[in-house]
């Protein structure tokens, strides 16, 4: 199996990149979101739970992200972890995902935990300037998670913003693959499928 890690700041691109990625590489790829592995709070209220920093490293189950990778490494199924960003709780499902030859795991953070990075075959690093990952994430949250516009500055100010500053941008450092301009690349789309494609037949993976 190759394990492709795709990080970068909110809005960059990365899902945009993970979904094209997949969509080339047909039925033996498969994606993978970091969101989906943040740690629940039952024991919280919901205006509890709102104020929380869904942007820094901590707020992630790194342990139990880096169990399901190994698990499918190993040639075995998960269980399909899942978040509710209306209620900012997990809902995990029964569904089960089996590994395939190749597993992509995108998410802004991904390249935090060198436990898991050390796993990935290839890195890439979403690279967007901040203003345009900004506007990209006004469009997502309001027409996909229903939050309004006061609710996304107060959070892009206080979380993602300072946590960008600190963490993300940084881990251009760890990439072996720098994407300029976003997911929507074609011409990055084609080289990218086609050198994992290579990979594979090399690997007898055809």
């Amino acid at each position: 199996m190759l394990f492709i890690g795709i990080c970068g700041a909110s809005g960059s691109g990365k899902s945009t990149l993970a979904e094209s990625l997949q969509q080339r590489l047909g039925q033996r790829c498969f994606v993978l979101q970091q969101d989906a592995y943040y740690l629940d709070h039952p024991n919280l209220s919901f205006e509890e739970r709102k104020l929380l920093n869904y942007d820094e490293p901590a707020i992630f189950d790194h342990d139990l992200l880096l169990h399901d990778i190994q698990t499918l490494m190993q040639g075995q199924p998960i269980t399909q972890k899942s978040y509710d960003y209306s209620q900012h709780r997990r809902a995990d499902k029964d569904t089960l995902i089996w590994p395939r030859d190749v597993m992509i795991l995108e998410g802004i953070h991904c390249f935090h935990d060198d436990r898991l990075r050390n796993l990935m075959y290839l890195k890439l690093y979403m690279k967007v300037e901040p203003d345009i990952c900004l506007l990209r994430r006004i469009q997502r949250d309001i027409t996909e998670r229903g939050r309004d516009i006061d609710g996304i500055a107060l959070q892009y100010l206080s979380t993602v913003k300072p946590m960008y500053d600190r963490y993300i941008r940084n881990y251009i450092n760890f990439a072996d693959v720098i994407v300029a301009g976003g997911g929507r690349n074609a011409r990055i789309v084609d080289i990218l499928a086609g050198y994992v494609q290579d990979e594979l037949s090399k690997r007898g993976d055809n």
